[in-house]
């Protein structure tokens, strides 16, 4: 029987959502925990995968096993017996042939900017000091909307089949002390929202064009587009599964 998991982490102490050896990870310790509460080998298998330090306020990840389980009671247990920095929101069963990952309609991120130094979001945001022309980033970001090649903003060495992304929203807004970028799409790359939010700033800055993003874009060379900006700011904020109730 297989059995969807909605979650929630704080991915400061954690080397990204993947399990990898000698390393803590937020599936290495669900997979432990399921895997003692019910009594038989689980691995878990995620919406996709952030990376060191990236954060997830809405996760999904799907298991099978053996028996039919109590949804609530699993939650309550889980909750009980994973670090606090992980939350379990709610346990369904779902079709056997149902997959967390490739089943995703669309997935959305939120990256946090800070406009002076809280200690608060330390963190959970990047701070950035000095001006930036918003509105010159809006206009930069409405260039990513649609179906579009975005190896420009991929990690170099990733195993895809292709490039192609279905940007359905990009926009910066502000939000009292913080800048929040928020994209939408069908699919990301690896490295792509920070690389993304990396290139929008250096147009806030004044250090590129609206018109040098569309180059970018065409270059297809990660060389080109701007720094990654620091994963502490990154927040996987939504995912949605159309046949799914969430």
């Amino acid at each position: 029987m297989r059995y969807l998991i909605q979650l929630a982490y704080k991915g400061t102490n954690y080397h990204g959502w993947q399990k990898q050896p000698n390393v803590h990870s937020v599936q290495g310790e669900l997979d432990g925990k399921l895997s003692t509460l019910l009594a038989e080998p689980i691995e878990t298998i995620g919406c996709g995968r952030t990376d060191t330090g990236v954060h997830a306020k809405d996760f999904y990840a799907h298991f099978d096993v053996n028996k039919h389980i109590d949804e609530q009671f699993l939650v309550f247990k889980l909750n009980n017996f994973l670090s606090k920095d992980i939350a379990v929101y709610s346990i369904q069963k779902v079709a056997d042939d149902f997959n967390a990952r490739f089943d995703a309609a669309w997935r959305e991120y939120e990256y946090w900017i800070s406009r002076k130094p809280d200690p608060f979001l330390l963190d959970q945001s990047w701070f950035l000091h000095g001006d930036l022309d918003i509105d010159a980033m809006n206009q930069a970001a409405q260039l990513l909307i649609g179906k579009k090649d975005f190896e420009c903003f991929s990690k170099v060495h990733t195993q895809v089949n292709n490039f192609i992304c279905d940007v359905m929203y990009a926009n910066w807004e502000l939000k009292d002390n913080k800048l929040v970028f928020t994209i939408k799409a069908n699919r990301f790359l690896r490295n792509m929202v920070r690389a993304i939010v990396g290139t929008l700033v250096d147009v806030g800055k004044g250090k590129i064009t609206i018109d040098d993003v569309n180059k970018i874009l065409a270059s297809k060379n990660r060389c080109e587009a701007g720094h990654s900006v620091p994963a502490h700011g990154l927040f996987l904020t939504r995912i949605h599964y159309p046949n799914i109730t969430q």
